[in-house]
């Protein structure tokens, strides 16, 4: 019998969907089919591309009444919340305005005797393997622009969202994308990892834990396939003594507990300037006293489970090594905390850097609040950690952020918010969170590469 991979419901531990993997076999015949659209799809006129993107983008809205209820059962987000359709729109549709001119000529010059310019060429077929944590809006990053550059697209979706990448394929494909440009599969590691090892694709996307996008570049040594990797994060918040309390409070507490703190740059540590420390710590607690854990299908539900028990016993040991090596729980275990995949969001202090839980990547409830007394304190405990995602920093004096920001060893540099991707800018990391960049022009420009065209005229 064949392996198949299993979304278990982080809700009661049940089978949610079940999926058979491809054969080696039949995923190369996938990424075949993929690479003999490529030249047809990219020969289409750009605003028809943009037009047909925009139109599977618009059928996934058309779902969101049944995707909502759907990825509460496979990552336990509460439906109160409403999905994720207005970033995956926004995203896709600041990609479709920028476009032509991201993708435009580059025109070097041009007199009597040359012609000579730069043009954006489609790498061929894109491989994207996308995360569970936002499994639409995560996805959306690469797909959106990749076809709309002209790749075809090759979708490997994560197994606790097994539903989202065969929603997405089947709105696009119905909204008019024919079906081997963008197309859905499921894989087990081991074919993944020969399917990019024999070159089966031009460019791999893949966003994850560290060591998975160390397997993705492993498997493509030697090939020079180019790998865009978003890994792991360890973000920091800065508080400064000029910042807006209130405003401090509940954009990085809900920035550290929002979708149970499963966010690819949600904030996992905090640093407050001794000035503020006590009221910052005292209102942070009030909040996360306010949380209401409970059945994602429940409306009042302000925070669900976490999406697999692993998750939670993992951010349930970072929790205990901590509070043993003395640092204070804040919050006192909630009823509906089942010691499984209900977990209390917790606020600590008394940590330091000695603690896993301000050190490791937690990808849960839990932040760690600690004293500063400078800048230079801050920043050097900012930079005390091999993730580089984002750091938000909180002051009225943006001249003092962005002398901060220079020195910061991070992809984005946020004042005053946290937690949020503006697709006009680039989504990019350093150190261990990997490397390359989604949307913006640079998204562009990383989802094809430059062909040079140097014309000398001839009379006549």
């Amino acid at each position: 019998m064949g392996q198949t991979l299993k979304c278990i419901s982080p809700i009661d531990g049940s089978v949610y969907a079940e999926r058979a993997v491809l054969s080696l076999q039949e995923a190369q015949a996938t990424a075949d089919r993929a690479r003999a659209a490529q030249k047809s799809w990219a020969a289409r006129p750009l605003q028809e591309r943009i037009d047909l993107v925009m139109a599977g983008v618009a059928a996934i809205g058309a779902m969101n009444d049944e995707i909502v209820p759907e990825l509460a059962h496979m990552m336990g987000r509460p439906v109160r919340y409403g999905g994720e359709f207005g970033g995956f729109n926004e995203r896709a549709s600041h990609m479709a305005s920028i476009a032509e001119t991201s993708l435009a000529d580059i025109e070097v010059g041009e007199d009597a005797s040359f012609k000579r310019y730069i043009k954006r060429i489609p790498h061929g077929v894109v491989f994207v393997v996308a995360p569970w944590n936002y499994p639409y809006m995560t996805a959306i990053n690469t797909v959106a622009p990749a076809l709309i550059a002209g790749n075809t697209v090759v979708l490997k979706h994560a197994t606790q969202t097994l539903l989202v990448g065969e929603r997405m394929a089947a709105a696009f494909q119905a909204a008019g994308v024919p079906a081997d440009v963008f197309q859905n599969v499921f894989l087990s590691h081991d074919v993944t990892n020969d399917l990019i090892a024999a070159r089966a694709f031009d460019f791999v996307n893949f966003t994850g834990s560290v060591g998975g996008g160390q397997a993705m570049e492993r498997a493509a040594a030697g090939t020079f396939v180019g790998v865009g990797t978003e890994l792991g994060g360890k973000d920091p918040g800065y508080v400064m003594e000029d910042a807006d309390l209130e405003a401090a409070v509940d954009t990085l507490i809900d920035g550290a507990m929002f979708n149970a703190g499963q966010c690819c740059c949600g904030i996992e540590r905090i640093y407050v300037h001794e000035s503020l420390y006590d009221a910052f710590v005292a209102k942070a607690v009030e909040t996360v006293k306010g949380y209401k854990l409970g059945h994602p299908m429940d409306e009042a539900t302000t925070m669900g489970p976490m999406a697999n028990v692993r998750f939670a016993d993992e951010v349930r040991a970072q929790i205990a090594e901590a509070v043993a090596d003395g640092a204070t729980a804040h919050i006192e275990t909630m009823p509906e905390d089942d010691g499984g995949a209900y977990l209390t969001p917790q606020i600590l202090t008394g940590v330091t850097h000695k603690m896993r839980v301000m050190r490791d990547e937690s990808f849960g409830p839990v932040v760690g609040i600690m004293k500063v007394s400078s800048d230079a304190e801050a920043i050097e405990l900012m930079n005390d950690s091999e993730f580089g995602l984002t750091a938000s920093l909180w002051t009225k004096d943006l001249d003092r952020a962005a002398r901060i920001g220079d020195e910061i060893e991070t992809g984005t540099v946020f004042m005053n918010r946290a937690d949020y991707l503006d697709p006009g800018l680039c989504w990019t990391g350093c150190k261990n969170t990997g490397r390359g960049g989604g949307l913006s022009v640079i998204g562009f420009h990383n989802l094809t590469r430059p062909k040079s065209y140097h014309l000398k005229k001839t009379a006549g």
